[in-house]
């Protein structure tokens, strides 16, 4: 699968989206190794800080099925920006556990921009369990 299909399906989550208050929808979708396909959107609630973000929705989705870091092969991320969409400090964390650190991470636009990321490149001085 090319990064342009995977930014595909990633603008197709993003219809999944609930983001009356923000109206910032986002799509998310990861690709495993054995070619098994997960994706989130953005779900927003007016208790604001129980949110969840695209990223999180796919990654979560996921590991509920089973998947693992060792699983993930890249991930793509749209919104209707600018520039291209680049995930939120609280997913840059979750991805430096959850995701692996050389896997690309395409970062993307409804305008067909896109640049490629990995997690060390969005979070390079990442906490970890090994900080604990």
């Amino acid at each position: 699968m090319s990064k342009e299909e995977l930014i595909a399906i990633a603008i197709d989550a993003r219809k999944l989206s609930y983001s009356p208050y923000s109206k910032f929808a986002v799509g998310a979708a990861i690709k495993c190794k054995d070619g098994s396909i997960y994706v989130g959107a953005n779900v927003e609630n007016a208790s604001y800080s129980l949110c969840m973000c695209a990223e999180r929705n796919a990654i979560y989705s996921a590991m509920m099925d089973g998947k693992t870091c060792d699983d993930f092969e890249s991930m793509a991320i749209v919104a209707d920006t600018e520039n291209v969409c680049s995930p939120c400090g609280a997913c840059r964390q979750v991805l430096s556990e959850l995701f692996p650190h050389d896997a690309p991470i395409y970062l993307a636009n409804l305008h067909g921009d896109s640049m490629e990321a990995t997690v060390d490149m969005l979070l390079p001085f990442a906490f970890s369990g090994e900080d604990l």
